[in-house]
């Protein structure tokens, strides 16, 4: 059921910032900025030869990468994406296994323009999952 990483997520407080270290530090290819409102982010790719990195900077105060750099002012490590082929099959395995889907527990629309869902971090050994439809 589980496919490949797709990407590592990073908070930042400055996407642009963040960006440009690894634009001009790294020589990294660094996708435009796409604002997110379902998601409360603006969100970079920094492409990597075997995946990519997601940079996350908040958009608006209700956003979960505010609270999260409340309680982390650095940034960080935010969560971890998996490809899956059927995100109704990973919802119902979760569901299965007594892992929750955050949310309404629905897929939304990621920045891929595929279906994700997220799995509460206490019941995924304290990492934040998000599962991606390829």
């Amino acid at each position: 059921m589980l496919g490949k990483l797709n990407h590592i997520a990073i908070a930042v407080a400055d996407l642009q910032s963040a960006s440009d270290l690894y634009r001009l530090a790294f020589d990294a290819t660094v996708s435009a900025p796409q604002a997110l409102p379902d998601h409360g982010v603006t969100t970079v790719f920094v492409e990597l030869q075997n995946t990519k990195l997601e940079l996350l900077e908040p958009l608006g105060n209700d956003s979960p990468i505010a609270k999260f750099l409340e309680k982390n002012p650095a940034g960080g490590i935010h969560h971890y994406c998996i490809e899956v082929d059927d995100i109704q099959a990973a919802i119902k395995t979760a569901g299965a296994n007594n892992l929750r889907i955050l949310g309404n527990g629905k897929p939304k629309i990621g920045a891929h323009g595929k279906p994700v869902v997220f799995v509460h971090p206490k019941d995924m050994l304290g990492c934040l999952v998000e599962f991606e439809e390829t």
